[in-house]
């Protein structure tokens, strides 16, 4: 700012009258100033981004992006879902995770997630497909009977397209089952 305001005044009493000029070009450096400064503007703040963003306690500080998924951490307090070789039934775990899920969207009513089915690379196309829609339609429909409306929630199945983890084991393969939330609107 100061080297805007030093160049105005050396270039206006080079080539016109000083004092005038001076005068002159202070005054446009303040008018700039003012003007830069009222143009640039903070974001209002909206409380659905805070209840999204977990200001209400509910998301425990973790990031929740548009379009970010719980395979990679950053869809808030949701959490992929992991399934058993060829199967789409919540027991254990899955349905615990399942529920910790529908608590978490509850607790953040302005946030819609679309629930992706997979599946690991054993089994043909068709069949991990039909799979992977069962696995997203069986947790979106335990969600919605735990209370989260079904209009949040959409479903789509990957079959074995999109693995999370590459190989041909069982280390790999039971990554690779699951059911991955992604962050539709917040």
């Amino acid at each position: 700012m100061a080297k805007i305001f030093f160049i105005t005044i050396l270039f206006t009493m080079r080539f016109k009258g000083e004092v005038q000029m001076f005068t002159r070009a202070l005054f446009t450096t303040l008018m700039v100033a003012f003007l830069a400064v009222g143009c640039s503007s903070n974001k209002p703040k909206n409380n659905q981004d805070d209840a999204a963003n977990g200001a209400n306690g509910a998301n425990n500080g973790l990031t929740l992006e548009l379009n970010g998924d719980s395979d990679s951490g950053k869809a808030g307090g949701l959490k992929t879902v992991y399934f058993d070789f060829d199967s789409s039934s919540l027991e254990g775990a899955t349905k615990a995770a399942v529920e910790a899920n529908a608590e978490f969207l509850k607790a953040n009513a302005s946030v819609d997630v679309q629930i992706e089915g997979h599946c690991d690379e054993r089994g043909g196309r068709q069949y991990n497909l039909a799979l992977g829609e069962r696995r997203a339609k069986a947790v979106r429909d335990h969600l919605v009977a735990l209370g989260v409306e079904s209009k949040r929630l959409s479903t789509i199945s990957y079959g074995n397209e999109r693995p999370v983890a590459e190989g041909s084991d069982e280390s790999a393969w039971g990554k690779n089952r699951r059911a991955n939330f992604v962050v539709t609107a917040k």
